[in-house]
């Protein structure tokens, strides 16, 4: 097949955003081009919702937001052709900030641009090791014969291949952060290598003490897994190159610029910085574990029947870090479990649609966005169909608030990444593979969400007769949500 033309999109855009002189900074996540532009009153929503290629457009998180789907990296690549090379390497940081929003909207802006910069390249690799991960747990089933030993020289090499990727998640999230602050990719992962340099795990593992001070013990903790802290710390590293580069002499920068500043900065990280927003992030996670588990049918009814409101507005990410924080310090995310039942409704709902309608058009978009959705990613089912059909927006909400009652009554936990039916492979214990309590309820609860999702959307949700919305009211900044 040859390959799809994208230039002709990209220069659409560009134009209706209100063309390169309007654009400060670009980036992209799984499905959306995130524009930060300099007056967001000149784009034309209107034109580019009706264009070939686009599903809506957003404004959320200080950003002008437009939903593309899963072509979304082509169109981006597209679009950076056609700005230049000196849009390529803008760091996000140094984009303005709008002067009109307050003080907490700025923070909950560039907190949300940074950790969907940072976590966007690295969701991939992680999703595909957990299902790897989730893999050999099957294959290592008495029920289907233990067709893996555990100990077998393959497992421990296929295992070592899925691990990597987050044994090693502080440096490909150090790098990816340094690349979205303006920072030194290589100095931030090698920041990275520090805390997960393996004599520094070991002792991270027995809490191998450091030193005290005036009663306060410090101590080594273990990095492997984590986020939050390498965020923090490539930032830090970001500000003191920076520094550096003022005080320096020109011809010490080569050198003594990354030496400083690994030093420092891992310095900082270990003793003080790490073991602080490691400990809040984990008792975080713990907190929102124990939430879900302790009121089990309430908790996921909740959580299942609101999760995919989170997605219109873009907040969802800043969910990511919670449940790759639950997975790091507990081994599984009972909240993620309840997450994975709202990907299979909205993908159930749209697919009601699809089927039952007799435009060619509405078909073939509603069934492309089943999958995605069953794949994991349910923003095209969100902006293609579902949110323009209200009602059927609706009757995914009500299937996944059954899902994650369901899920809450059982217990249900994920031990990786991926959700959806896509990710069924990660609700299969590593460690206890014979345990399948999780397994039955993802069964249970998917079944739930197909189900009630597609009834409700078929007999209640849609028909030929009702008229799509041109657009969605959803445009408020959450920063200014209270």
């Amino acid at each position: 097949m040859a390959k799809k033309d994208y230039t002709n999109l990209a220069k659409t855009i560009i134009k209706n955003v209100g063309g390169k002189e309007n654009i400060k900074n670009l980036i992209h996540c799984i499905t959306r081009l995130r524009f930060y532009l300099k007056d967001e009153t000149i784009p034309n929503d209107d034109v580019l919702r009706n264009s070939d290629g686009i599903i809506d457009v957003i404004r959320a998180s200080g950003q002008y937001q437009v939903v593309i789907g899963n072509d979304v990296t082509n169109v981006f690549d597209a679009v950076m052709k056609e700005l230049g090379t000196e849009f390529a390497d803008k760091p996000v940081e140094n984009v303005e900030e709008n002067e009109n929003d307050n003080k907490i909207s700025k923070g909950i802006n560039k907190l949300i641009g940074i950790i969907t910069g940072s976590m966007t390249p690295v969701i991939g690799v992680i999703a595909a090791s957990g299902i790897i991960k989730g893999i050999l747990a099957l294959l290592t089933l008495p029920q289907l014969g233990a067709l893996l030993n555990p100990n077998s020289t393959i497992y421990i090499t296929i295992s070592a291949m899925a691990d990597s990727a987050f044994y090693f998640l502080p440096v490909i999230v150090g790098f990816s952060a340094a690349k979205r602050l303006g920072g030194d990719p290589i100095i931030a992962a090698v920041i990275g290598g520090v805390l997960t340099y393996p004599q520094i795990v070991t002792w991270g593992k027995g809490f191998k003490p450091m030193f005290s001070i005036a009663g306060f013990h410090f101590q080594y903790l273990n990095y492997t897994y984590s986020i939050f802290p390498m965020i923090l710390a490539a930032w830090l590293a970001k500000k003191l190159e920076t520094w550096l580069k003022e005080k320096l002499p020109s011809y010490l920068q080569m050198i003594f610029n990354p030496l400083i500043t690994i030093l420092v900065v891992s310095s900082i990280t270990l003793v003080i910085t790490g073991p602080v927003i490691q400990g809040l992030a984990n008792g975080i996670a713990d907190f929102i574990n124990l939430l879900v588990t302790a009121s089990g049918w309430l908790g996921g009814l909740i959580i299942g029947g609101f999760y995919q409101i989170l997605v219109i507005f873009g907040l969802h990410w800043g969910v990511v870090p919670l449940v790759a924080q639950q997975i790091s310090s507990s081994g599984h995310s009972s909240l993620n479990a309840i997450i994975s039942g709202t990907m299979v409704s909205q993908g159930a709902a749209v697919l009601a649609v699809a089927l039952k309608s007799k435009k060619d058009n509405l078909k073939s978009l509603g069934i492309a966005s089943a999958i995605s959705a069953f794949c994991g990613v349910t923003e095209p089912a969100i902006y293609g169909v579902n949110l323009r059909y209200r009602k059927v927006f609706i009757s995914g909400l009500i299937g996944s608030a059954a899902s994650g009652l369901i899920t809450g009554l059982m217990h249900g936990n994920m031990y990786g990444f991926t959700g959806s039916l896509i990710g069924f492979s990660s609700f299969f214990n590593p460690k206890n593979p014979t345990e399948l309590n999780s397994f039955y309820a993802f069964l249970l609860s998917s079944a739930a969400a197909i189900i009630i999702s597609f009834i409700t959307t078929w007999f209640w949700g849609y028909n030929d007769n009702m008229a799509a919305r041109n657009k969605v009211e959803k445009k408020q900044n959450p920063g200014k949500v209270h």
